[in-house]
């Protein structure tokens, strides 16, 4: 199969619209999530909102800006960062990422809320001669898109693909978990024994995916994505679709799970959390969640937890899982409390989601030649 690498990165979050500025934010221990006194139906919860300012800057450097959404914007502005257009051609891909698109539209009209729409929208800002490929599979999206992603340019369909990831707070999102009472209306505590639920965010993530490898690429070594099909909402209590899909890409990557040197885990802070490394051996495997520095930014997560984790990979640098003091988990795991130096040269990410759903990616630091 032919090598395929991620050479070039880029978020938008609350705290700013560049790796290195979120990356400061997160090595002092701060977190993008703050009380929200109302947001449509409630009242008085902690969310990840991008702040009006920021917006509001990231609007003004779009020209025809009143022709986008809010959301449109967001993927725009930070997909804008790493897109070279003078090579944009019919054998480049782009994939796009989310859970619900522009469901605030859904009151104006049906269209208006299309996610195909928009991506398309998305996609002719940048001149993509190809069609939008949407891949919208509730949390795990972000992963799996980066996955798909791999594998067109595997099976020679494309070159390099652009992959883009992004979600925002709504009321539509922030009712529905809400009524799936699954919201910590204080700060979430993954993997901590008072954990009570998953605060939301918004965020948006990209990544260009090619043959070729430049300075600071990660090669894909291996991905999976197995549904588990225990429940609507709810993961398998001993996580079978987890640990198939790990399974799955350590086979493809040729490796042992005591290669991995980092577990960037899903961890929401929701009961049923990650559980499924012990049946691997990989629990003393540094691992951590960054729900609480960002909230849960659904379509987005996947994609902007990884970007992160390449980051951590570059600086050796594991970060503490933020808000956890002691495990809440039925089975041992190696959650960080403290920012742990340690050298990463292989990442595990994983991601899962409603529908039982769940994606891993593998990732190989390469050594810059």
């Amino acid at each position: 199969m032919e090598k395929v690498y991620i050479n070039r990165s880029n978020i938008l979050t609350p705290f700013g619209f560049s790796v290195e500025t979120n990356w400061e934010q997160l090595v002092l221990g701060n977190s993008a999530v703050s009380k929200i006194e109302s947001f449509g139906h409630l009242k008085n919860f902690y969310a990840g909102q991008i702040d009006e300012n920021i917006f509001r800057n990231i609007k003004n450097q779009i020209i025809n800006n009143e022709k986008y959404t809010r959301l449109e914007l967001i993927g725009i502005y930070s997909l804008f960062q790493i897109v070279d257009k003078s090579k944009i051609d019919s054998r480049t891909g782009f994939v796009l990422s989310t859970t619900k698109g522009n469901i605030n539209q859904i009151s104006n009209s049906l269209e208006e809320a299309s996610i195909p729409l928009f991506a398309q929208k998305i996609a002719d800002y940048f001149d993509f001669e190809t069609e939008p490929i949407v891949v919208s599979n509730a949390c795990v999206s972000g992963v799996l898109a980066v996955n798909i992603a791999k594998r067109f340019i595997e099976m020679d369909f494309f070159d390099d693909v652009y992959v883009l990831a992004l979600d925002e707070l709504t009321d539509f999102v922030l009712t529905g978990f809400n009524s799936f009472q699954a919201m910590d209306f204080d700060q979430c505590k993954p993997f901590d024994k008072d954990r009570k639920g998953v605060n939301l965010g918004e965020a948006a993530a990209c990544v260009y995916i090619s043959k070729e490898k430049t300075n600071n690429s990660f090669q894909i070594v291996g991905e999976a994505t197995i549904n588990d099909a225990n429940h609507i909402s709810g993961p398998s209590r001993t996580g079978e679709g987890l640990v198939s899909s790990i399974e799955n890409a350590l086979k493809e990557s040729d490796i042992t799970s005591n290669k991995i040197d980092y577990i960037s885990a899903h961890g929401t802070a929701t009961l049923y959390n990650d559980e499924a490394f012990n049946r691997l051996e990989m629990q003393n495997i540094p691992t951590n969640s960054l729900k609480a520095y960002f909230g849960h930014t659904l379509g987005a997560s996947g994609l902007l937890e990884l970007v992160l984790a390449m980051k951590q990979a570059q600086e050796n640098l594991v970060l503490k899982s933020l808000n956890y003091t002691e495990l809440g988990t039925s089975v041992e795991q190696n959650i960080t409390k403290e920012n742990l130096n340690k050298e990463i040269n292989y990442i595990l990410k994983t991601s899962s989601g409603f529908g039982g759903s769940n994606a891993v990616i593998i990732l190989k630091k390469v050594e810059n030649d």
